[in-house]
């Protein structure tokens, strides 16, 4: 393998790194986050939610199964950056179309490589999330560092404009039609609209701008938010929207970013976790029916909600519903009415995870049951 140029990645608080570049030449600068997922990692690079985010990989070897075409998430890789420890020299997968490093090099995604993946995690764990830069060009680490604390923050970034669809489109329902759901674009993935037609749902797929009238011109059955990048705090148009389906009772089911602003509509505060859930292995408890999901994550923002006992809204009685073993942070949200029948709930986590897992599929289908009146 050819000998690769030198890469140096300096963390706002001044903790440094040098690799070899990967990917991309070139500067780029994010918030530095890790992902414990062990596989997916073209599902990871293609998900609108990590825009403005440098991906560390706690995975040692990434980029052995290649890129192809087929499993993309969106239009493009929205990571600021990439940071692995040993990448594939050859891709070696009957679907591999082309190698990871080719593929971040013609979407102008700078990233690096051979350093400490594991020392760079166990910093962000115990220090938390922070800005970071990585530059190919750059030698002076103080120099790097300086335009790293002068770049943005995600504390109060409004980014779901950015990664969200300019003009709406639509899914068709496969099969037999069974309901409309207007879902709203914040960074959707693409596996999602593509599970909810499998279950015989037409989405219309509208952009994050839509207001109420957009919503009910498509005359739905049910109001859907995706997952998305940026702070909650930061977002006001989306949860007006929401509170003004809730008030027209239009059933609701919305996942990670979707349930920050489904509990912020409800009257609960969001908060910045310390570095947040990153990966497909997170164990999750459903406490409607007391079962433990592993879960796939992307959120570095929670809801703050009573984990006992239930807060009286303007839209009926919110409880939670689901929780995060490893931390308690909250990561479902449910809305029943005085007689306790469901009326919208969410999620702070990926049910559609096209690389799996799939234990929290069964969420569309409980989605369905709600629109039918089956809850």
């Amino acid at each position: 393998m050819p000998s690769r140029a030198p890469a140096l990645l300096v963390l706002e608080d001044g903790r440094s790194f040098t690799g070899s570049a990967f990917g991309a030449a070139g500067e780029t600068f994010g918030e530095a986050v890790f992902s414990t997922g062990m596989t997916g990692y073209q599902e990871t690079l293609t998900d609108p939610s990590y825009h403005r985010q440098i991906v560390v990989m706690t995975a040692p070897h990434v980029g052995n199964t290649g890129m192809n075409d087929e499993d993309r998430e969106s239009r493009r890789i929205w990571v600021a950056g990439y940071v692995v420890r040993d990448p594939a020299r050859v891709p070696s997968n009957w679907r591999s179309q082309r190698s990871l490093d080719d593929e971040l090099r013609d979407q102008g995604v700078v990233g690096i490589s051979d350093i400490d993946t594991r020392a760079l995690t166990r910093h962000l764990r115990e220090r938390g999330a922070m800005r970071v830069g990585i530059s190919t060009t750059e030698t002076d680490k103080d120099a790097l560092l300086k335009r790293v604390l002068a770049s943005g923050e995600m504390a109060g970034a409004n980014l779901s404009e950015a990664v969200s669809t300019s003009e709406a489109y639509v899914v068709p329902a496969v099969g037999t039609k069974r309901f409309t759901v207007a879902a709203v674009d914040l960074g959707i993935k693409a596996n999602t609209p593509r599970m909810m037609a499998e279950r015989g749902i037409e989405v219309h797929v509208l952009p994050s701008s839509s207001s109420i009238d957009d919503v009910l011109a498509v005359s739905p059955d049910g109001l859907f938010f995706s997952n998305g990048p940026g702070d909650p705090a930061a977002t006001t148009g989306q949860v007006e929207l929401l509170q003004a389906a809730l008030e027209r009772e239009v059933p609701y089911f919305g996942i990670c970013f979707g349930n920050q602003l489904f509990g912020r509509a409800l009257g609960f505060g969001t908060y910045k976790l310390k570095y947040g859930h990153r990966g497909i292995n997170q164990p999750v408890m459903d406490r409607t029916t007391g079962k433990v999901e592993v879960t796939a994550h992307n959120h570095g923002f929670a809801v703050d909600a009573p984990l006992e006992g239930s807060t009286t809204t303007p839209y009926g009685e919110a409880t939670v519903s689901h929780v995060c073993l490893n931390d308690d942070v909250v990561e479902g949200l449910e809305l029943r009415d005085e007689s306790g029948k469901l009326k919208s709930f969410s999620v702070q986590y990926h049910p559609e995870a096209a690389a799996g897992p799939h234990d929290a599929a069964y969420l569309f289908d409980r989605f369905c049951n709600l629109m039918g009146g089956n809850l």
